[in-house]
């Protein structure tokens, strides 16, 4: 039976949660022949306003300067999840699925696709039609990106994940040349119905989409994945 176990992190600093998805992905490793090494766990949460660099970021894509960023109280990372450059700040949300790939066909490609359909039900269960680009990874609306999508995996475990422009405006995307993609702008579901959506109104939506679209039997919602493999 496959478990998905999911915290809600609220607000949380950006190297917080990075170093949590680490002692997350070595508790798998560490359990791979556990019986329940097969859970899965979903982290949901906001970050303080930060810029991330990817794997295969070119920095030139950072549009502002560090002492500008420094002003801005914009934090800027280089991490180990694919892809360039992009934002997270205050009404976004951000999913870290903790993921045993090799229970799963080892498909990364499909992981993502996956990851992409999860979203783009979230947003048609709010009344947004949203789809993919060819050759594009993330979830759109025409021309606009509502959702960026960039993990990383190791020893077959999934971390790091996808990000839902709920809120808006997110100033931080005019400081960046978003997933190096100059000729498509950002937006969010809030300025796509032209109404206001809470953060809370979407988690809910999340977990419930992940949870089918990943074939996860049962959800447990915990308070510190500390005590995840010791129950």
């Amino acid at each position: 039976m496959a478990k998905l176990a999911y915290c809600d992190l609220h607000r949380i600093g950006y190297d917080q949660a990075a170093q949590l998805q680490q002692r997350l992905v070595r508790k798998m490793i560490d359990h791979r022949d556990d019986p329940k090494c097969d859970r899965a766990v979903l982290l949901l949460c906001e970050h303080e306003p930060v810029i991330t660099l990817g794997r295969a970021a070119d920095e030139k894509h950072v549009l502002a300067n560090p002492s500008k960023l420094e002003e801005l109280g914009i934090q800027l990372v280089k991490t180990s999840r694919g892809g360039d450059v992009t934002y997270h700040g205050p009404g976004q949300i951000v999913g870290y699925p903790i993921m045993r790939l090799d229970c799963r066909g080892r498909n990364v490609h499909g992981f993502i696709r996956n990851l992409e359909e999860v979203i783009i039900q979230v947003l048609a269960e709010l009344g947004v039609s949203a789809q993919r680009q060819q050759g594009l990874t993330g979830v759109w609306v025409g021309n606009e990106k509502v959702a960026a999508i960039g993990i990383a995996v190791s020893r077959w475990i999934s971390y790091h994940g996808f990000s839902i422009n709920v809120q808006g405006p997110l100033p931080g995307f005019g400081l960046i040349v978003p997933c190096g993609i100059s000729d498509r702008g950002v937006t969010s579901i809030s300025k796509i119905l032209g109404m206001e959506v809470s953060i809370e109104q979407v988690k809910p939506l999340i977990l419930e989409k992940f949870a089918q679209i990943m074939n996860f039997d049962q959800i447990e919602a915990i308070l510190s994945v500390e005590n995840l493999f010791n129950d």
